[in-house]
């Protein structure tokens, strides 16, 4: 036992290191970790322990650091229409001076579930889930477009979601 929790201490002292780039360094065990909860995040610690060879107290601790760091996050996902969101929609955003500060008042509304700066024909991305086309089309004009520095926007409304999946994490 003594053994397993020197190794687990060392490995999670590896795994505290930031890599150049200012991220958390990752070892194996922390990725195959992440791999387990993005199986089923509900997946005991016991489980995960035995799958990726750690004691589930080490693996308890590893799961809590990952998600101090930021580096994961444990929710439960759903399908918009069956909770009352009829309407999504992909937004282009151009901005005509600093683009954080229109990615930032983007992400403060709560309609607005994912911002992405980008390079292209779009200055920012922003997915949009709202209950209506009159939600969608409120949001858009009378609080998107009359944020300063918006320049213009398009927006591309979602007909069906065919695939919504959370699993990149570690390959």
């Amino acid at each position: 036992m003594h053994s397993e929790v020197v190794a687990s201490r060392s490995a999670d002292q590896r795994d505290l290191r930031e890599s150049r780039n200012g991220n958390p360094h990752l070892d194996a065990v922390s990725l195959a970790i992440i791999e387990q909860l993005q199986e089923d995040g509900r997946r005991p610690y016991a489980a995960i322990g035995k799958a990726v060879g750690l004691s589930e107290a080490a693996v308890r601790q590893r799961v809590q650091k990952l998600l101090d760091q930021g580096v994961m996050q444990i929710v439960a996902v759903t399908d918009p229409l069956t909770v009352g969101f009829r309407r999504q929609a992909m937004v282009g955003v151009n901005v005509q001076g600093d683009v954080e500060a229109v990615a930032d008042a983007l992400t403060d509304m709560s309609e607005v579930e994912y911002v992405v700066m980008t390079a292209g024909s779009f200055d920012i991305l922003a997915e949009i889930v709202c209950e209506d086309d009159d939600h969608l089309l409120d949001v858009i004009n009378k609080r998107i477009r009359t944020m300063p520095g918006v320049r213009s926007t398009e927006s591309f409304v979602y007909l069906k979601l065919k695939k919504q999946t959370y699993m990149w994490g570690t390959r």
